[in-house]
């Protein structure tokens, strides 16, 4: 098995378990679907997790696009 099937394997352990834990059944037909995104979810929040933000950054108090 190969490092990429090991981490599918271990998203697909989780999402099962949540599935559990919410309530929401997941269909098998579409259970790898939701395997897959998860972990391309996960590729993407790692990206924002990982910028550092300096530590004298102050939060808008107002949101103005």
């Amino acid at each position: 098995m190969d490092e990429q099937q090991l981490d599918l394997a271990e998203y697909a352990e989780y999402v099962d378990r949540m599935a559990l834990v919410l309530d929401l059944p997941i269909p098998a037909a579409y259970r790898s679907g939701v395997v897959e995104n998860f972990a391309k979810l996960k590729a993407i929040a790692q990206i924002v997790n990982d910028f550092a933000l300096p530590e004298d950054i102050e939060v808008a108090t107002v949101f103005e696009p």
